[in-house]
């Protein structure tokens, strides 16, 4: 009796023992289930679908940058003329880009606060005005692009009349420079022109101290002396109605004027009058917010191209002569009212004509 109580006991004892309790059991078909399927997946091998499309455009990103510097460095080495003229294209339309997208951001800004032209600050009305010059050239560009394989023929046209059919965007530093002569070279063909006939309109002034005026004012640019500010305001008379006014002009004179001014003179003399009226205008409107700027805020680059719009070839003069060039200009042109703005068409000769460090 006492022995199968021991053994009875021993049984349970054991039994116990073997029987595993729900946690064992639990990490058991852990264990098994892991052994079916395989060890649990590390997280780092893992990577998120953005996570996969980052890296691969990063990746792409660095590739395309090591190959166009390889093809940039070849280019130097092999074709050093063509490789000029490849950077020089690539610049100009990322820069015809970036006008394009400031000029819409200007115009966007117009629409919505109903600023008009003349109310914007002067670097928005220069981008403005440089912006549909330069978009009106490539429009033609285009046109003439559109028959069959003409587009061949524009790529050579191009390369071998960068200056009539470029914009300043794709033109080297060296062909800047030297196209810049050509064109002041042509417009100054006009002054003599344009100073004969002021001449030859004296007799018709019939007042006789601006007779006296006129006549001293074509002497001395003609003799090569600069005139003073107070010499040409004190004909501000004679340019607002008969015989020069801007209604009054002749035909040969206000072509003489659109080439002094790098306008088309091969238009009807109505759309002659009218463009030679808007271009004025603008730049009357332009020297009236540079007035409101300063011209001590201008960048070196600003000023000669304001100078050389206004008529002076400024691409030889220094930037502090050409300050006080523009200086001068504006004093003269913020004097005059909207009827007397053939004064300051007119003024591209006479003030332009003989100042100091111009190329003759």
């Amino acid at each position: 009796m006492a022995l199968s109580r021991v053994c009875w006991a021993r049984t349970a004892l054991w039994g116990s023992a073997a029987t595993p309790g729900p946690y064992v059991t639990r990490r058991l078909q852990l264990v098994r289930s892991g052994l079916a399927w395989g060890g649990p997946r590390s997280s780092n091998l893992h990577l998120s679908p953005k996570a996969d499309v980052k890296s691969l455009l990063s990746y792409v990103v660095t590739k395309t940058k090591a190959i166009n510097g390889k093809y940039h460095r070849f280019l130097s080495r092999h074709f050093p003329r063509f490789y000029i003229l490849y950077t020089t294209f690539m610049k100009g339309l990322q820069m015809l880009w970036a006008d394009a997208k400031k000029a819409r951001r200007i115009k966007a800004n117009m629409w919505k606060h109903n600023i008009k032209f003349h109310q914007l600050s002067y670097r928005e009305m220069e981008h403005l005005r440089q912006f549909r010059r330069n978009i009106t050239k490539c429009v033609f560009l285009g046109i003439i692009s559109i028959p069959p394989f003409a587009n061949y023929l524009v790529f050579l046209l191009m390369y071998l009349f960068p200056r009539q059919l470029l914009i300043q965007h794709f033109w080297t530093p060296k062909q800047q420079i030297d196209f810049l002569d050509i064109y002041h070279a042509l417009r100054k063909q006009s002054h003599p022109e344009i100073l004969c006939y002021l001449e030859k309109i004296i007799p018709l002034i019939s007042d006789v101290g601006l007779r006296w005026h006129m006549t001293e004012l074509c002497t001395k640019v003609q003799r090569g002396t600069h005139p003073a500010i107070h010499d040409i305001l004190a004909l501000r008379e004679c340019f607002s109605n008969h015989p020069l006014g801007m209604d009054q002009l002749r035909a040969f004179q206000m072509k003489a004027l659109s080439r002094a001014m790098l306008l088309t003179p091969y238009l009807p003399s109505l759309l002659l009058r009218h463009r030679l009226k808007s271009h004025t205008t603008v730049i009357h409107q332009l020297d009236k917010a540079l007035v409101k700027l300063g011209i001590a805020q201008l960048t070196a680059q600003e000023v000669k191209s304001a100078c050389y719009l206004r008529g002076l070839n400024s691409t030889h003069i220094a930037e502090e002569r050409c300050r006080t060039w523009l200086g001068e200009w504006l004093q003269i042109s913020c004097s005059l009212k909207e009827a007397e703005l053939s004064l300051l068409l007119h003024n591209v000769v006479l003030l332009s004509t003989n100042y100091i460090g111009t190329r003759r």
